[in-house]
């Protein structure tokens, strides 16, 4: 799976780069053939929660994508990577279990 890191309107340490991407490889134990995954990190504007990651996989003939805010960074990712797990789980679900 090739990983593209993208932190807009602000600097991201290597440490949570390192994060995002360890997060995302995660996602291979659930569908193996995902080709590549973008993660976006930005501010957003709301106080509660001023983190938003979002996750876009492509898959063969596909895009998935998963967006979440949290008040850190590492809960955004985590939340996004989890909608994204589930969103796998039901895509290889309905592609395979065709007869």
């Amino acid at each position: 799976m090739n990983t593209n890191f993208t932190a807009r309107k602000f600097s991201a340490s290597p440490k949570l780069q390192e994060f995002a991407t360890e997060e995302v490889k995660k996602l291979n134990r659930f569908f193996n053939g995902i080709l590549t995954c973008d993660i976006v990190l930005e501010p957003t504007p709301d106080n509660d929660e001023p983190a938003r990651a979002e996750l876009t996989v492509k898959v063969k003939q596909d895009l998935l994508n998963a967006s979440e805010s949290g008040p850190a960074y590492e809960q955004a990712i985590r939340s996004a990577v989890d909608n994204m797990r589930r969103q796998l789980i039901k895509y290889k679900d309905k592609r395979f279990s065709r007869n």
